[in-house]
Parts: C-alpha cells; structure tokens; sequence
C-alpha cells in the first residue's frame, strides 16, 4: 500500500505480537497519544518499535502527539444538567460568577474570553450543545449564552470557540516537558495540537533545535485560523494533519469535506505529506467489520491523495486493532489502484523554474515509459524522496538516506519505501547501484530509474543532479 497507516497505540495495541501484526499489515507509523500520558509510561512502546525494525527489516516511526492547550470548564453544580433550547445560561471567569442565572460555567481561561461578544458561537462536550453569546456582563469576563438546541451539560468538558483567534500558544508547558522527555526515550516525531499560526510552529522547533538530529513537526489542523494560515503554516512544518475531530467544532460541520480536500491539495503543492484522521473506521472500536460510509469516507481520503491515514480508538481501545488495520489496508490498495487508473500517469508540475521538482518529475516519466520496476533516489534531506512522492508515481520509491531522523520522517509520504545507505560507499550514484544489486526485491534484469548527486566543477555541495537507467 502506497498510502501510510498510522496506528495509535494504547491498551488494545500494546503487546509486540500485535504491534507486529500491525506492522505487517502496513503500519509505518505508530502514534503515542500525551494527552493523558507522559514519555516515560512510552518506553516499552519505544522499545518495541525499534526492536521490530530489526525483526521486520523496515524502517518504523514513532510519533508523540502532544497534547495542547485544550481548554475545559470547571465544576457545574449539579452536574449532569438538563439544557433546554433558548435556555439563557451564563459563561465567565470563576470569581465574576452571578446568580442571576441557574446555570453557570465557569473557565479559568481569561485569554480565550477576551473579545467575545455577542453573536458569536460557543460549542461545548464537543459540539453537542451549542451556544450563541446573547449578553455582555462585563468584557472580557461574564457572558449570557442562549442555547441553540437541547442537550446534557456536565463538569470538565470541552469548549470551543468556532473562528475566534485564540491568542494563545500551541505549546504548553505540559508539552515542553513531554517534548524533552520524549526526545530522551527516542521519539523520532511531534505532532503539535491547536496550531494557529506559523508562530506556534516556531515555537517547537526552536525546542528541537537544541538536539542534534532531525525530528519533524506535524502541524495539526484543528482551528479555522489554522486553515487561513495555511500557506505560511506549510512553510514550516514538515507536515500537516487533518484533525477532523476539533476542526468540524471549529469550522462549520457541512464546510469540512471541502476543507480536508483543499488542505490535501496544498500539501502536495507543498511537498508536506498530509495525514487525514478521526473517526476514519470509528465503528470498528466494537465491531469485527466498518460500515458502509466508513469505507467510503477511507477511500475517498486516499483518492483526495493523503499520503497517510491515521487509526485512533480504534486501535487504542479497539476490540479489533489488527483487523482495523487490515481493512484499512484492503481499503487503500483498491482505492490506491482506481486512483493511478483515473490520473494516467505522473503529476505535470505547475510551470515554475524550480528544476528540482522537474528533476524529479523527469525520473517518474521515463520510469513510467520503461515500466521500470521502480524508482531509487538518494537524499540526505529527505527532499528527492518528497518530490518524487507529490508526483504520485505508480513506482514504488526507494529513497536511500545516511541520516535516521529522514529514514524515518520519509515515512510519512505517499509510495515511499525508506532505506539505510551503505556510508563506505562515496558515491551516491554508487550507493543506489549497490543497493539495486543486492537487493532481492528487485528482478535480474530489470530497470529502475536512479536520482543521485554527483558534484561537479560549478556546483557547490552535493544535489540531485543526475538520473540514470540502470539494468539489474
């Protein structure tokens, strides 16, 4: 399957044989989830990754999603409540509680009351009620909500505020220390929850930087502020998640199949590998087999052109978790052959003088014309491997890297089968041929169409420069 699966892992999934059946049925990434858990409580995942590397041959990543500012309220008294539509209740900061109302909600988070005013949306326990600002007690502090339908209220739930700017980091202090302690078991990747603007973006990698090796950032998608900083937002991270959970709170509910599909679009212009998750075979948490919709609703991620899919409950809690797996991956490769039968052929690039990507462009062309078996490129940066990728070849892509930290990450992009490079070898070139030739998934005979960097008199430092057809 040339679409990755991301698997999260919890107590359904955490016993090696299950993680492995897993693996082989296509996971390359496993999520560590810290929202209600710290690195040290990863360390035998950690463990268990890096030891079917070795067992399986494949490279596998570990991927800490880091929790973020995920706002709740406080204690309701009486708790559970009954809401009634048009019902007036009240919202503000804990010591500016009145009783001119029965009900009151109390959030000990003035940043996020600063500029509410009336008119605009409140969601709470995740959408299932939700409100419209009536009255301005006192700004910035003390609320009238009316309710806009019928629901349950209780303690500690949720609350959004869909498309208001939130003025407040991505990165907590939780998550700097789950960062660091991370980075000390080994995480090979960070998901950074409730990005906003290109700012929070920079705020982790300055954390990273103090680290000597690569370790890319996933900008989650989950605010509509993010969705309108999107292109700044790609600029700087590595990749990006369509969280569909937290974006369909934000954004309207109806506005998000177009959202997820325009956010796809702009990563493979981008070259950032895009991940579509929530709720992908949710029913599967308790039945052995998905629906109908949530089938279709895979597939359709796959034909949009994710580069990844990403399982959640269902395999952390699961009943099912290797089955979950397995038919995700029947799924994507039925989706994955209707999809190169509809593009005919590789993704033209956009005229533009930008040689790299019509470097890359060039290789699957005539990959495609010798039906070669597949495409070998070498990169250091990982950047031929994502070029090739966004052209959506039908070639599998071997991409040879020196440095683990890019063995890793290149897992997340569409078609692309990540290796380790012989380091005796000088030549890049050499490198790819040694590879090919001693490598069993290859037939005698047969042509792959190789990338490499081979320096010349006018070119300063190693870069992509050469393709080569090269016969087993």
């Amino acid at each position: 399957m040339r679409t990755k699966i991301i698997a999260t892992l919890g107590p359904s999934c955490f016993d090696y044989e299950t993680m492995k059946a897993m693996a082989q049925y296509g996971v390359r990434i496993f999520r560590l989830n810290f929202s209600h858990s710290t690195a040290a409580d990863f360390v035998p995942a950690v463990h268990n990754i890096r030891t079917l590397e070795k067992e399986l041959g494949i490279p596998l990543t570990a991927m800490g999603d880091l929790c973020g500012p995920k706002t709740r309220i406080g204690e309701v008294d009486g708790s559970p409540l009954q809401v009634q539509k048009n019902e007036i209740v009240t919202l503000g900061l804990p010591d500016r509680r009145s009783d001119e109302h029965a009900v009151f909600i109390g959030l000990d988070f003035p940043e996020l009351l600063k500029g509410l005013d009336v008119g605009m949306p409140v969601s709470l326990s995740d959408g299932m009620l939700q409100f419209t600002v009536s009255r301005v007690l006192e700004e910035d502090a003390l609320f009238e909500l009316k309710a806009g339908n019928g629901g349950i209220l209780t303690s500690h739930k949720g609350i959004t505020f869909p498309g208001k700017f939130h003025p407040v980091p991505a990165l907590t202090d939780k998550d700097r220390k789950d960062l660091h302690e991370g980075m000390e078991i080994g995480i090979d990747a960070f998901a950074l929850s409730f990005v906003q603007t290109r700012k929070d973006i920079e705020d982790i990698k300055a954390e990273l930087a103090r680290y000597d090796r690569f370790v890319p950032v996933v900008a989650k998608l989950e605010r509509q502020n993010a969705v309108d900083n999107l292109e700044s937002i790609l600029e700087l991270a590595d990749a990006v998640m369509v969280a569909r959970g937290d974006l369909g709170l934000e954004c309207p509910l109806a506005r998000v199949p177009v959202i997820q599909k325009r956010i796809i679009r702009a990563c493979r212009h981008a070259q950032k590998a895009v991940i579509v998750a929530t709720q992908m075979l949710l029913s599967m948490v308790r039945n052995p087999i998905p629906t109908r919709a949530e089938t279709t609703d895979v597939a359709n991620a796959i034909l949009d052109g994710a580069d990844c899919v990403m399982l959640s409950e269902e395999t952390a809690i699961g009943q099912y978790p290797v089955e979950t797996v397995r038919f995700m991956g029947e799924i994507g490769a039925d989706a994955e052959a209707y999809f190169l039968e509809r593009v005919q052929g590789p993704y033209q690039p956009k005229k533009e003088k930008n040689p790299d990507k019509y470097l890359a462009y060039a290789a699957t062309l005539l990959a495609d014309n010798l039906d070669s078996e597949a495409l070998v490129c070498h990169t250091s940066s990982g950047a031929t491997g994502r070029l090739m990728s966004s052209r959506r070849p039908a070639h599998p892509i071997y991409a040879l890297t020196p440095r683990q930290g890019v063995l890793r990450y290149l897992n997340f992009f569409w078609g692309v089968r990540p290796r380790p490079v012989d380091e005796s070898i000088h030549s890049h070139r050499e490198r790819c041929e040694r590879f090919v030739s001693t490598s069993e998934e290859f037939s005698s005979g047969g042509s792959v169409v190789i990338t490499s960097g081979q320096p010349t008199p006018g070119q300063h430092g190693t870069h992509t420069n050469t393709i080569k057809v090269y016969y087993k």
